[in-house]
C-alpha cells in the first residue's frame, strides 16, 4: 500500500471513530477524495473487517445512502488520566467502551522522581493484563497536569527527564507503541468537543473542575492550545487579595478559592469546628473517597456541603466573567471530576455573572453540566490518539477475518 493510500485510509478510520457512522459521500467530503476513490478505500476496509455496514441514513430526497461504522473490537486505545495524586489507566475499544476495569493507582507527581518509571510499568502491566495482542493497540494517550508541550512531548512541571527529553519518545521506546501527551484540561475539552456537551459548538469554554481549576478553549470548532500549548491556565488568574499561597508560587490565584482540594479541606475544618452535617467524619488519607462523600452529602441536601460548593461556584463564576468579557463564548461546559455535583454549580456561577459580567455579553451564553463527568479525561486521552491516527508511522491493516468478497460499497 502506498503512503498516500495509507494516509487516506487512516483518515477514514479517524473520521468514523469521531462520527460513529458516515456514508461514502460524507467521507468523500471529509477526506477530500472523489467518490470512486473513497468507495475503493471503503471496500478495502470492509474486506479486512475494519469497517462494517451500519444501515441506511435518512433520505434527503433521493435514495437513502448506506452508512459505515468502525468494527469496535479490531483496534484498541490505551487511555491514561493523571492528576497530581491519582492515575487511572484504561483500555478502550473504538466506541470508547472500557474493555476491562479501570486500573487506579496512587501516584503523586510533585517531587516524585520515580513517577515516570512507575507510569511506564503500569501502562505495560495494563496492556499485558488485557490479553490483547500488541499489534491491535493503536497508541497510548496520556493526560497530565502541568505545562505540556504537545509537539515536543515534554511536561515542564512533572515527569521531567534530563535536559527536557521527550516523555513520549521515552515511554514509546519502552512499550513499543506510539504515545501522545497533552494537558489534562485540554483533553477534557477535547472529549467534550468530540463526544460531549460542546459537540457541534463553534465557541465554548470547558471548565475542568478538579483538584485545581483547568480550562480548555474551543475556538471556531477547534481546540485552542496557544503558541506553546499552554493556553487555559485558568487556575492562576490572580483574582483575590487573600494572601493564600497557590501551587504556582504566587498568591491570590483563582485556585486558592475554588479547587476541589480546597472544598475537601474546608469540609474537614468545618467538621472539626463542630459544623452540623451528615459529614460526621472524612477519611483524611483518600481524597477521592472524601470528595465522593461530600458529593453524596450535597445530593442528600446537606446544608454545610451545599454551602461549600456554592462559595466555590461563585468564585468560579468570577473567573468565568473575565473569560466571557474576553471571548464571548456560546457555551460554558462544567466538566471533570467536580461536575458530579451537577446543578448545584449553576446558581452560584450565574449569580457571579449577574454581578461581575456585562449582561449583553453573557445573556445568550449557556452553562452546561457535562454528561462525561469524571471519565472525560480518559475519553479525551483516547481521542488524542485518534486525532493523530492518520500520521502514526507504520500503521498497517491487521489480518482480521475477511468479509465475503461480494460485499461492495453501495
Amino acid at each position: 500500500m502506498t503512503e498516500k493510500k495509507k494516509l487516506s485510509r487512516n483518515k477514514i478510520l479517524k473520521e468514523l471513530y469521531f462520527q460513529d457512522s458516515l456514508s461514502c459521500a460524507d467521507l468523500c467530503f471529509k477526506i477530500d477524495k472523489s467518490f470512486p476513490v473513497t468507495a475503493k478505500l471503503l471496500e478495502d476496509l470492509l474486506s479486512h473487517n475494519l469497517v462494517v455496514e451500519s444501515g441506511y441514513a435518512a433520505s434527503t430526497g433521493g435514495r437513502r445512502p448506506l452508512t459505515y461504522t468502525l468494527q469496535k473490537d479490531v483496534m484498541y486505545l490505551v487511555s491514561v488520566a493523571m492528576d497530581q495524586f491519582v492515575t487511572k489507566i484504561a483500555v478502550m475499544d473504538m466506541e470508547n467502551n472500557f474493555v476491562s476495569p479501570i486500573e487506579k493507582i496512587v501516584l503523586p507527581l510533585p517531587d516524585n522522581p520515580e513517577a515516570l518509571q512507575v507510569l511506564v510499568e503500569k501502562i505495560q502491566y495494563v496492556m499485558d493484563k488485557s490479553g490483547i495482542s500488541k499489534e491491535k493497540f493503536v497508541g497510548v494517550g496520556i493526560g497530565m497536569p502541568g505545562f505540556v508541550d504537545v509537539k515536543k512531548g515534554v511536561n515542564y512541571t512533572h515527569l521531567q527527564l534530563p535536559n527536557y527529553k521527550s516523555i513520549t519518545r521515552h515511554i514509546s521506546e519502552k512499550i513499543k507503541v506510539p504515545v501522545f501527551i497533552d494537558n489534562d484540561s485540554s483533553l477534557v475539552a477535547l472529549a467534550e468537543l468530540r463526544f460531549g456537551a460542546a459537540r457541534g459548538v463553534s465557541n465554548a469554554m470547558v471548565i475542568n473542575i478538579a483538584w485545581g481549576i483547568g480550562l480548555g478553549l474551543i475556538l471556531n470548532g477547534e481546540l485552542f492550545r496557544g503558541h506553546e500549548g499552554f493556553a487555559g491556565e485558568f487556575s492562576h488568574i490572580p483574582l483575590f487579595l487573600n494572601g493564600k499561597l497557590c501551587s504556582c508560587g504566587k498568591t491570590g490565584c483563582l485556585e486558592t478559592e475554588t479547587s476541589l482540594l480546597l472544598i475537601v479541606e474546608q469540609a474537614k475544618e468545618g467538621i472539626k469546628a463542630g459544623r452540623i452535617s451528615k459529614l460526621s467524619s472524612l477519611q483524611g488519607d483518600d481524597l477521592e473517597q472524601d470528595f465522593d462523600a461530600i458529593i453524596e452529602a450535597v445530593k442528600s441536601g446537606d446544608q454545610f456541603a451545599i454551602e461549600l460548593f456554592s462559595k466555590a461556584g461563585y468564585n468560579i463564576g468570577k473567573g468565568v466573567a473575565v473569560l466571557i468579557h474576553l471571548l464571548n463564548p456560546k457555551t460554558i461546559v462544567l466538566s471533570g471530576r467536580g461536575s458530579a455535583a451537577g446543578q448545584i454549580w449553576q446558581a452560584p456561577i450565574q449569580q457571579a455573572l449577574n454581578e461581575h459580567c456585562i449582561y449583553r455579553l453573557y445573556e445568550s451564553t449557556n452553562i452546561e453540566i457535562s454528561t462525561l463527568g469524571k471519565q472525560a479525561e480518559l475519553i479525551g486521552a483516547a481521542a488524542l490518539v485518534m486525532e493523530n491516527y492518520e500520521h502514526i508511522p507504520g500503521m498497517k491493516i491487521h489480518p482480521f477475518p475477511k468479509q465475503p468478497d461480494h460485499l461492495k460499497v453501495k
